[in-house]
């Protein structure tokens, strides 16, 4: 796990340009080949099996797709727009592959309790807006609960799904969304239906065992003789019933991406929220 806390490149590097003080900018730590590493946990939210495993998922996918997926957590950016900084972290520490720089960074901050999804180069096209929602709306909860191994792991193999269906040229969108999973949306309504066909089985087999019951073609036939005498009727108005049909919204159901202006001038993609 690495725990050492490392200056990251832009902020180092503007401290050179300021001349407050000489010393080399530092740079996220890097691999072998150079790379900047794909998993920084400098809040310690995984122990090192966790770890382990999520940066080799990363680096995996990463490699295979030609597309960086990263993962960032923080104790606190100090107040810092939290868009801002995955933004520049992502262009200070050289993310980024292929000739674009394609990649999507995830960013937590724990202080703030801020989460941020940052996208550059062909990653803009592949986590739309809509699908960004999707994504964050699936990984929340588990960071909610405190559970960051499962939201980063969740993070990753939806980043791989994602990555997969966009080479099919038809990335995920608002008309193009992956298939609910068979979550409680799902698994509420199948268990009613169950409880209902067992509850109908139960009723049919009771009612069989009722052989003294039999049905009468009318209404009278259920009254005694001479035991009812009407002497006077009225019709009474009790309720009238009134349906209303929801106006439809004017929403723009265009799609795709919206993208900003970084500090150093790159072109990214992205959204934020809190956890």
């Amino acid at each position: 796990m690495m725990k050492k806390k490392i200056i990251p490149g832009f902020l180092a590097a503007a401290l050179t340009v300021s001349g407050l003080f000489v010393v080399p900018a530092v740079s996220v730590e890097a691999a072998e080949d150079s790379h900047p590493v794909r998993l920084i946990d400098y809040a310690e939210l995984l122990d090192d099996t966790e770890y382990t495993e999520l940066e080799s998922k990363l680096d995996r996918i990463s490699e295979e797709y030609d597309c960086d997926v990263a993962v960032i957590t923080e104790d606190s950016i100090d107040g810092e727009d939290e868009v801002a900084y995955a933004d520049d972290f992502f262009d200070y520490n050289d993310y980024g592959m292929g000739e674009d720089k394609s990649g999507v960074l995830f960013l937590i901050t724990m202080s703030e309790r801020k989460w941020c999804i940052s996208t550059h180069g062909a990653a803009i096209d592949i986590f739309t807006d809509r699908g960004q929602e999707y994504i964050s709306g699936e990984i929340k909860p588990s960071l909610s609960a405190g559970d960051y191994y499962e939201a980063f792991d969740t993070f990753a193999d939806l980043c791989e799904q994602f990555i997969i269906q966009a080479e099919s040229g038809e990335p995920y969108d608002v008309d193009n969304m992956p298939e609910e999973s068979m979550s409680s949306a799902v698994w509420i309504p199948v268990s009613l239906g169950i409880g209902l066909v067992i509850s109908l089985i139960i009723t049919g087999v009771m009612r069989g065992q009722m052989k003294s019951v039999r049905r009468k073609p009318d209404a009278a036939d259920y009254m005694q003789k001479d035991s009812l005498h009407i002497t006077r009727k009225n019709d009474l108005f009790l309720y009238h019933q009134i349906s209303r049909s929801a106006k439809p919204k004017n929403e723009d159901s265009g799609g795709g991406s919206s993208t900003h202006t970084s500090s150093s001038g790159e072109t990214h993609g992205g959204s934020s929220g809190s956890f």
